[in-house]
This record gives C-alpha cells, structure tokens and sequence, in this order.
C-alpha cells in the first residue's frame, strides 16, 4: 500500500524516461490491455527512447485496443517484447507521430509492415512502393495502401536507418508511385480517354527534384499528344480529363483523408493557361513568354508517371533552353528580386518562425545553389542535377563553391530539412513554421536527438544553421571568385578563369576581364590586408552587383584601397564596424560624383562608419562655418584659406552624397527610404547649408587678406533663386545679390572699389582650378541683370526698386534671403525687398499677364532643341518650372494677407497654400510629387553622370542607374520613364487651371 503524499515507484520512473503527465501514463500502464508487458522494463526503455513518450504511450494502448481479439493481442505485444526492431520502429512512429498513430488505430494489421524488413526493403524505390500500392483500386484503398508505405518510410527515418536525404528521396518515390496508380485508375475509369492521347506527367519542384517532404503540394506539368491516327483536339481534351482525374484522386479529401494536392500552376500560363499542352506548344511558350523564374524552375523537371518516352522527349527537348537562362538580360537580379519578393509576402508575425521561405531558410540555400547551377551548368553537365544536396556537392568538387562553405551549408540544409520533415510528420499537414508550443518544440527536439534540454538545445541549433545560411548564402556566389585569382592550398578546387567571367557576366560586369584583373591585386598574396580583403570582398562583390555598374564600384574600391591600404584603421573599419561596408559599396557603385569626391581626399572613408569618426548626417550651417572660420582663421593667405575652405566644403558634399545614396538604396539592414519629399529637402538644405558657410569663410578669407579686420564698407551677400530656397542641388551655381554700404566717413567710391574687388577676389578663389570641386557665383538676377553692376549700395537697391523695377525682379525676389556677410545689412535689404515681392492687395491683372507671358516665353525659347518637353525635369511639361511658377504666383498674390506664403522654399509655400485653401489638397499633392520627383531626378543625373543636367542620360547604364538611385530595379527603366511622364502630365493640367486658368485664385 502506498503511503498517502507519496508518488509510487512507477510515477517516478516515469519521469525519469522523459514523459511530461506521468499520472496519465501511469493510469495507461495499468490498462488491461498492457497487462501481460507492463512490468517488462524494455518497454519503459523503449518509450523513454522516443520523441515523445507520452504520444507512444497512447498511440500503443489504442493500437492493442484495436486489434481483432486477444490472440490477434497478445501477438503485437509479445512481438514488440521480443523483437528490438520492431519495437524501435513501431513505438518511434507513434511517438513521432499522432498523424500516423490514428492510422494504425483505424488499420490495426498495418502494424505488421515493420515487422522485419529484408534488405532490399532497407531502401525501397519506386518499384517496392509500386508493389505496395498494386491492390489499390479507388481513392479511398489508395489512401490507405499510401499510409502503409508511409509508415516505412516514417519508421525508417525516426529510427535512424536513413538519413534526411534518402528520406526525402523514397518520399518522392512513393509520390512517383502514388501519381502512376492515380493515372491508372483515372484511366481504368475512362479507356476511351485513355486510347485516345498519350499522357507524360513531368514532376517538379521537390518531388522532381528527389527531395519531398512528408506533406508537400506535388508539383506537376502535364505534356500530351494525340495517338497515332487521333484527333489533336480531341486527344487534347481526353488528356486533359485524365489530368484533372489524377488531381482529385490525390488532392480530394475522403473517409481516408487525402494524401496531398497536385499543383500543375507551374505550367506555361500558370492557372490561365491549359492543363495539357502538346510538346511544340511548351517549347513555343518556352521560345517566346517564359520568364527568367520559369527555366529556374525547370532545373528539376523528371517525367513521373504515363507516357515516359513522351516525358523524356519533354525534358530533352526543353534542356538547352534552361542552360542558356542565364545569358538572358537581368538573369541574376531576376532569381534575387524574386527570393526578396518571397521573403516580403510573407506575414510579419510568422517571419521569424518560417523554415522554408524566411531569411537563413531552405529557400536560401535552394535559390543560391540553383543560380550557381544555371550559370555554370551551361558548359559543366556535372551540375545538372535536380536535387540540391547533390547539386551542392557537385559544385563544391568542380571548385564552383568553397568546399568549407558547402560542408556548412550542407549541415545547415540536412538539420533545417530533419527539424521540417518531424513539424510535418506530426499531423501530417504541410506546415514550415516552428511551433511556438512548448510540448511540439520538446518533440521535435527529442526526435533530433537533442535530449539534454530538447527545448533550449533546439532553438539554439535552428538559429546556429540560419545564421550559417544567411551569412553564407550570397557569399556562395562571390567567394569562389577570389580563389581563382588568390593562392590557394595544394589539391583545393577553384574556378576556372572562363568559369570566374561566365559569373561575373552572370552578376551584370560588363568588363569581366578587367573585373578578374582588380581582384587578383586585391585578395592575392598571404599579406593581413589581401587575407582580410579576401574577407570582405564576396561581400562587397554582391552590393556591387546591386548596381547599375558593378564594374564601375570594384574598380572604384581597388582606388580607394590602394590609395589606403596601409594606413591602419582603413580595413578594420570595413572589417569591424557593420555600416562601413556596405555605405561604401552604395557609393562606389551609384555612379561619378560620389566616388570623384572622395577619391580626392580617401580618408573621407571614414565618414561611412558608426565609430566616432563617422556618421553621415549632415552637419548644421552654424557647425559647419565655425569649422570653415577655424581653418580660414589657420591660414597663412587668402588662397590657402579658400582652399581650407573649398576642402571642407568637398568633404562635406561627399557626406552629403553618400547619405543621400544609402537612403536611396537602402542597406540589407534599412530598407530604403520612401520618403523622397524628405530625401530632396535633406540634400537641398545640406547643401544650401555648406554654400552658405562656404561663402562666409571665403568673404572672411578675402577681406582679412586685402584689409585686415574690417572691409571699408559693410558687406552682405543675398542667395536667391535655389540657394535663398535652401533647395541647391549637387550641381546648382550659386545664385546671389551683393549688397554694401560705406561704413560712417568712408568716400563712396572707395567704398565700391572694395566691394567690387572683394566680389572679384572670392569669384576667383571659388572657381580657381584644383582637387576641390568650383563653387561657380551667378549674380545674374541682379537689377539690370548682366548689364548692371556686380554691388551696389542700399541705397541704390532702393533708388533702383523704387523707380525702375520690373514684375520679373519682384518674382526673382521671393527666393532672396541673407546667407553671408553683415547681418544687420541683410536684414534691412529684406526689409526693403518685401513690399516688392508682397505688394499691397496683391498683384494687379496687368502684371499677372505679363508672369504668365513671361513664363510662355521661356518655355518656347530656352528648351534645348531636341529636347523631349516630356523629359526635361526643369523646363518640360509639370517640371520643376511649372510647380515653382504657380506657387510663387500664388506668393505674389497673397503673400500679403497670408503670412505662411512669406517663405522662400517651395515645398512650404505649397503647404501654405493649400492651408490658406488657394488649392486643394489634392492639387497640392499632384504639385509637390511633381516637384520632388524632378528635383530627384536632377540629383540623381548628377551623382551618375558626375555632371549637372535636367534630361534622362541617353547612355543605357546611366540610365539605368538613375533609375536605382529612384527605385526602380533592373529593367524597369520604361516603367520609371513611364512613371515620370504620368506624374507630370497630372500636374501640367493643375498647372494649366492654377497658373494659366481664367479662374481668379
């Protein structure tokens, strides 16, 4: 008797053999079914042994309790006592899963399928499983007959006797087995289908490829043909019939379940297209239509089932489209958006548990082998293989793959595939997410040998493998190309030289020769600095290729690094600090303007990282004239104290650039950023900024070289147009008004001989020839324009507005604010200017006629001949002219009444507008996607050509570059010039009722 608040004995070993409800399993021990085995210790062992105990435990009590009487009883129990085997297998299934337990509680004989398998059944193909689904006559037999092969394979795979690789191979076979016994029965049901046509079904995916899961769509492509003498239509729609037979023989759910869907979406078309195709009728959609994805997937096309001859005939003819894939436009940015896209569509809260698809998933390693496949299995047939393992040990022996590289991947596939096959064999549901339940993970964790802590154990193995993928799976396709130029162990495999090309080709290099040229200075030698290139490089090599000119960033990279290389903290900063890298590769690769900055001065470099030297939001004008002031302040001369400046303003365009060009790309950490309107204004101000500064340190430079501490008379300098908008691009001139005013007893003509001479000084200093980019002054908008003078007193500014003032220099005026010089001076120029470009009760009609005459005038007389109006993102249809005209009438008009219209920038005074409900929301917003989109546009010419312009580049590469920089992946020019025309074309008709409308506003 036990003692009351004591466990019993049984209770406590129990829990020692791993059962989780030893009260339940205690209660099931002592059924009188177990009676005759209960007190046998191997059973407790053998229990104890499996994934889950508890399950195995049920799983046997109801399997006794089913059988057909107590002989029929004491058979399976004294069985499983006696014979090791069979009690491994058996009670391995049931503790694996309750899938297959219900099974055998509803087929309790099946049991005898593991009795003892001869060795020839240790690994059956296709024919044993043909045999073993002979007598299956309907659905429902077939059903059942696939369960009891199931069974084996189950029994084989949780008992260890095969790997993760056979399994899924004898599972593809019984899927092959399974699809012929369908096709007969749906042609026993219909033999006058079945005279008609000949029927080849062609696996893909994983059960063409020889690599099926337990529960898995089976992907299939019909392929038909009329018989000798038959009507092709009339074949047609036989086979078609037969098909679509097939399909509800295997995916319709009975008394028995179901044993999986057949998806035939894989076909030319996909779901619009026909079931059944002839043979000619693929190959004319494979010749015209296919897509890049299409010939990917056909890598594991194997005729299954029907006419095989036909199936084979299939594969053949279809083979050297598939190997001639990757010479097509885009091939390797086609495979890679499509993974990305993959990986977007899934659901944010199943992301981190997704198996298959998510980031270090099976989908990785599948996706990077198979590109490596299409690109060298053109001339290597080695390659051609349908199954990924294989595929991967075949590219690691003919040196396509580092060999260490694909022993990790290989580790990381098999443990990903074990831990998808147990999720899946427990219910049998097709499923690639990780459970979040304890109990599951406990399972799945057990039956992968984990026992310690099955739970802890697990996750940190899953997350080790997916780390590996995710780190590996890119670096597979570049690594290999440092090991064709780099010295490698004796015995190691590497690329080829003609392999090496055909990859970089692959990758978008246009100049593969010279690309393998860069490498081998780079990554050769046994020096610190090639081994840690050879580091970095399969990295840099993939943000390259991201690029429109991939060429263009290694080449730009081998300058930096040879300008850098022995300096200490150039490599260790790409080595170590995250950011660095990848800003360097956006940068390099994003075209001219970028890499021509800081080839200049390379330590620039080290703005890219996140350390304490780095950091690439730009700086404030008042950070940015203390410093230029500084180095002003530090120089011997007036020139070495331009060029001081120059060099920081240099510096300071280069920060400018590259973070306008990580936002633009986006990092594998950051996506990139949507918002362009805040893009545009970040670099109009961070630029507008350091022209401001600049010209401060430079005014400051020229009168302490002519003069001392004080200029004769005071001196402030006016931005207008772009710069007094704070909406300067990379290649804007600085558009200015110079104002004085002689300082108390100074003769007036002394006073403008220095005026004049400090304009000519910094004019000369600025554009002066040398390392740094020329900051080019534009006083054009000056009274009297070219004809005018360079400076002129207040004095004469107010004497001039006062009497001789045109509507045209009211409008230049609402850009003009103070950016250099004697504040107060600037102050009171402004002051002056206001009644001028906010006249009293607004704009007469008069002067409205003549704006929009005016502005008539330089649309028909100053568009390049042969420009495209559609295309010219200053002055062609809804451009940056059209948005800035309209608003600024609307400042002319009600600048008065309407303080929030008083502001130089655009984007502003648009808001202000709409606020003040002169326009609609609506039009507003049409006006301001307009303006943003062609201000980015002009930088992004900029940053590609390394030159300013307002038209698209012809060049096909710029082109496409421009088009990264904007968003636009590879081969989608036509869509952003499309884009661009539509955005435009909507605000040259808001345009067209705002600015030129009859309509009073």
């Amino acid at each position: 008797m036990m003692v009351p608040g004591r466990r019993s004995s049984t209770f406590s070993r129990l829990l020692r053999h791993g059962f989780t409800d030893p009260s339940a399993a205690e209660r099931l021990m002592e059924s009188a079914e177990l009676a005759p085995i209960r007190n046998d210790p191997v059973l407790l062992d053998a229990l104890g042994a499996t994934a889950d105990p508890d399950l195995a435990l049920l799983g046997l009590v109801r399997l006794v309790e089913a059988q057909d009487g107590h002989t029929a009883q004491r058979e399976l129990l004294d069985t499983l006592i006696a014979a090791k085997p069979l009690r491994d297998r058996l009670l391995g299934v049931l503790g694996a899963s309750a899938a297959l337990g219900d099974h055998l509680a509803r087929h309790p004989l099946d049991w005898q399928a593991l009795v003892m398998y001869e060795p020839q059944d240790l690994h059956p193909g296709t024919p044993e499983f043909e045999r073993g689904l002979a007598e299956a006559s309907d659905p429902v037999t077939l059903r059942v007959a696939y369960r009891r092969c199931l069974l084996s394979i189950a029994a084989r795979d949780v008992c260890g006797t095969t790997d993760v690789a056979q399994t899924a191979a004898e599972l593809a076979d019984l899927a092959t087995a399974t699809l012929r016994a369908a096709l007969a029965i749906a042609g026993s049901a219909a033999p006058e289908d079945a005279a008609l046509c000949r029927l080849a079904v062609i696996a893909m995916g994983k059960c063409g490829g020889h690599e099926l899961n337990y529960v898995s769509d089976v992907d299939v492509i019909f392929v038909g043909e009329a018989v000798d003498g038959a009507d092709e239509g009339k074949a047609l729609r036989a086979a078609t019939r037969l098909a679509s037979h097939l399909m509800r023989i295997c995916s319709e759910t009975t008394v028995e379940g179901t044993i999986w869907p057949v998806d035939a979406n894989l076909r030319p078309e996909g779901r619009n297209g026909p079931l059944v195709r002839t043979l000619s009728s693929h190959l004319a959609y494979y010749q015209r239509w296919a897509k890049t994805w299409e010939f990917q997937a056909l890598l594991k096309a194997r005729p299954v089932a029907g006419d095989l001859e036909l199936g084979e005939t299939y594969v053949a003819t279809l083979a050297p489209l598939v190997w001639q894939a990757a010479e097509r436009e885009n091939f390797v940015p086609d495979v890679q958006k499509m993974r990305r896209r993959v990986v977007e569509n899934i659901p944010v809260a199943e992301i981190e548990r997704e198996l298959k698809l998510g980031p270090g998933g099976l989908r990785d390693v599948e996706f990077a082998v198979q590109l490596l496949q299409l690109v060298h299995g053109r001339v290597d047939t080695s390659l051609r293989s349908g199954t990924t393992l294989d595929a991967l040990k075949a590219l690691a022996a003919g040196g396509y793959v580092g060999r260490v590289d694909a022993v990790l991947l290989e580790d990381a596939y098999r443990f990903l595939r074990s831990m998808e096959h147990r999720i899946q064999l427990f219910r049998l549901r097709r499923t690639h997410l990780v459970p979040e339940d304890d109990a599951d993970l406990r399972r799945i964790g057990r039956s992968l040998g984990l026992r310690t802590d099955p739970i802890a154990e697990l996750n940190r193995e899953w997350k080790r493998h997916a780390s590996v993928v995710r780190r590996l799976h890119e670096k597979l396709f570049y690594r290999p190309l440092l090991d064709a130029v780099a010295q490698l162990a004796p015995g190691e495999s590497r690329l080829s030289t003609n392999a090496a090309r055909e990859r970089l080709v692959a990758l978008g290099y246009a100049d593969p020769a010279a690309a393998l040229r860069h490498l081998e200075a780079l990554a050769s030698g046994v020096s610190r600095k090639a081994a840690i290139q050879r580091t970095l490089l399969p990295v840099l090599l993939g943000w390259f290729a991201d690029s429109a000119d991939p060429d263009a960033g290694l080449f730009n990279f081998r300058k930096v690094s040879d300008a850098l290389g022995k300096t200490p903290w150039y490599l260790r900063l790409l080595r170590d600090e995250g950011a660095a890298a990848e800003n360097l590769a956006r940068v390099l690769s994003a075209g001219r303007l970028a890499p021509d900055l800081l080839m200049r001065a390379p330590e620039a470099v080290a703005l890219l990282g996140d350390g304490d030297g780095g950091g690439l939001e730009p700086r404030s004008r008042a950070h940015l004239e203390q410093e230029i002031l500084a180095a002003v302040g530090r120089a011997s001369g007036g020139e070495a104290a331009v060029t001081a400046a120059r060099g920081v303003r240099r510096r300071e365009l280069f920060r400018t650039a590259a973070i306008d060009i990580v936002n633009s790309y986006g990092t594998d950490e950051t996506p990139a950023n949507a918002d362009q309107g805040a893009l545009v204004d970040l670099v109009g101000g961070a630029v507008s900024d350091l022209t401001a500064a600049t010209l401060a340190g430079t005014l400051r430079a020229v009168v302490r070289d002519g003069w001392g501490d004080s200029l004769p008379t005071r001196f402030a300098v006016i931005g207008m147009g772009r710069f007094g908008g704070h909406e300067l691009g990379y290649g804007s001139d600085a558009d200015v008004l110079f104002v004085h005013e002689p300082r108390e007893g100074v003769d007036e003509q002394e006073a403008s001989r220095a005026a004049n001479s400090v304009v000519s000084e910094m004019r000369r200093l600025l554009e002066v020839s040398s390392a740094d980019p020329p900051l080019l002054i534009d006083a054009d908008l000056r009274p009297e324009g070219k004809s005018g003078p360079l400076v002129r007193t207040l004095k004469s500014y107010e004497a001039y507005y006062r009497r001789w003032s045109l509507v045209w220099e009211a409008h230049a005026l609402l850009r003009a604010e103070v950016v250099a010089g004697d504040e107060e001076l600037g102050r009171r120029f402004i002051e002056l200017v206001d009644p001028l470009r906010y006249p009293a009760e607004g704009l007469g009609e008069d002067a409205v006629r003549e704006i929009r005459r005016l502005k008539a005038r330089m649309e028909s007389e100053r568009m390049p001949r042969g420009a495209d109006p559609t295309l010219h993102s200053k002055l062609g249809r809804g451009g940056l002219s059209d948005v800035e005209w309209t608003v600024q009438l609307f400042q002319l008009r009600h600048g008065w009444e309407k303080s929030g219209l008083r502001t130089t920038r655009t984007r502003e005074a648009l808001a202000a507008a709409c606020a003040a409900e002169l326009i609609s929301g609506e039009d507003a917003s049409t006006l301001d996607e307009a303006w943003v989109l062609a201000t980015r546009v002009r930088n992004a010419v900029m940053l590609v050509r390394g030159r300013a312009g307002d038209t698209f580049p012809s060049d096909s590469r710029e082109l496409a570059a421009v088009g990264r920089y904007l968003g636009y992946g590879p081969g989608h020019v036509g869509d952003m010039l499309d884009d661009y025309r539509r955005t435009t074309r909507r605000a040259r008709a808001v345009v067209e009722e705002l600015f030129y409308g009859a309509a009073e506003r």
